[in-house]
């Protein structure tokens, strides 16, 4: 069933408040089947609202929107809507109750003549009662298609939404199933990725869609299936992510819609194991987005920001030589960092980085000396290749082994930090799952 949102308010144009309402709104009617075909947003204008609600009906069946009912001048919807349906606004006692109730509930025992008005609905809805609020929700039924205004106050909204709106056009509509399954898939650039699916991809069952969601390092894949019968569409799904697991097993980090860190952080209660950071380039956001997840603290201990080389020599235990000939961005060194933050945080893993975010600091290839940074007699030379900016080193030191790996991220610092503390944590997460460290394709 085919649905269009609407949000209406100036200040969701000109960037004063962020429109969250037709996202949320979108997730809660795509898992019940409702198909979402156009999000718009629009200014308070009488004309914009009239035109906007007749095109969408006549693409759609369903066209539900937010805002504009306030008590204020400016709040034109309700008024709008009674002219856009050609009926009158009339009094509504069952709604004057309501706003005397809420008022009551704030301490206020007096309705003046802008809240009683919230009291005034268009004769041909059926008005909705606001549980948590003083506008009544309006639902319209014209030649079989429905037109739904609520607040635009994200509460009164979602409460509608939950407890009136969703339950009326479930009974209303057959919305059918709709099956969503992630996969959440790291270190494949989209269009390698997408080459790589190709025969794949154009095998699908017909009841199943594919979206490519990329971000930064890591892509995101979701199939969904579309009818009527739930466990044959679960049973198609099913057999698909298996025949996905052959063909990039590898570069899967969960199935899940969420954070590597929330992923991390319940693999790590299921083990009852714990983690600690050691960060050069990344500054402690690895740490922050581990503290981010509620209920961190049972599983992560600390972290070390050793930005400078003397912090990782004095707090993580990386030996000066090591530092002297390989340099902080280095295998040698992110490793030895990754296991002294292990020793000192007493931690059952530790997670380590060291790199070049940029946009300087670029390190060009250069000759060393196995014994010390100088030629002396009898020492080996050691080349250090070169270090591009983006060039880093992520470090999983475990109770077995320390493990280690270096990715080339680009340019763009804010990007390169970003990817270097998600790869850390997927690096830790493909480790708990399956036994192995993680081997680049």
């Amino acid at each position: 069933m085919q649905t269009e949102i609407i949000t209406i308010g100036n200040e969701l144009l000109i960037g004063q408040v962020i429109d969250t309402n037709s996202a949320w709104i979108g997730e809660q009617l795509n898992k019940e089947g409702f198909s979402i075909n156009r999000i718009t947003s629009i200014s308070d204008n009488a004309d914009e609202i009239k035109d906007t609600v007749t095109e969408a009906l006549k693409r759609v069946d369903i066209v539900l929107i937010t805002g504009g009912l306030g008590p204020t001048k400016d709040d034109i919807t309700k008024k709008t809507l009674a002219e856009l349906f050609d009926t009158k606004l009339v009094f509504n006692e069952v709604m004057y109750n309501n706003v005397q109730k809420f008022l009551k509930g704030r301490g206020l025992n007096t309705v003046n003549e802008l809240n009683k008005a919230q009291a005034l609905v268009p004769e041909n809805c059926t008005p909705i009662v606001n549980k948590v609020g003083t506008a009544p929700i309006m639902w319209f039924e014209k030649n079989g298609k429905i037109v739904v205004s609520m607040p635009g106050v994200p509460l009164e909204m979602k409460t509608a939404i939950k407890d009136e709106i969703i339950p009326r056009l479930k009974k209303k509509f057959n919305s059918g199933v709709i099956i969503h399954q992630t996969i959440l898939v790291f270190d494949y650039p989209e269009a390698e990725l997408a080459e790589k699916l190709h025969d794949w991809e154009n095998a699908l069952p017909k009841e199943i869609s594919l979206a490519y969601l990329p971000a930064p390092g890591r892509v995101r894949l979701r199939l969904t299936a579309r009818g009527e019968n739930k466990k044959y569409l679960e049973s198609l799904v099913k057999n698909e992510v298996k025949k996905l697991d052959t063909i990039i097993g590898n570069n899967i980090y969960g199935y899940a819609d969420e954070p590597p860190a929330a992923i991390l952080g319940r693999l790590l209660k299921e083990k009852k194991a714990t983690v600690a950071t050691a960060e050069s380039c990344t500054g402690g956001t690895i740490g922050h987005l581990i503290t981010a997840i509620p209920g961190s603290s049972e599983y992560f201990k600390g972290g070390v920001i050793a930005y400078a080389n003397s912090i990782k020599e004095e707090v993580l235990g990386v030996k000066h030589d090591t530092l002297e000939t390989y340099g902080a961005v280095s295998r040698e060194v992110v490793e030895q960092m990754a296991e002294g933050a292990r020793k000192l945080m007493k931690t059952d893993y530790a997670i380590a980085t060291s790199g070049i975010a940029g946009p300087g600091g670029e390190v060009k290839e250069k000759t060393v000396y196995s014994r010390c940074s100088t030629r002396t007699v009898g020492a080996k030379p050691v080349v250090i290749p070169g270090k591009p900016v983006g060039t880093v080193w992520i470090a999983i030191s475990t109770p077995e082994k320390t493990f280690s790996i270096m990715f080339s991220f680009g340019k763009i610092r804010e990007r390169n930090i970003q990817r270097s503390a998600e790869y850390g944590l997927v690096l830790l997460i493909k480790y708990l799952e399956t036994g192995k460290f993680y081997k680049k394709a």
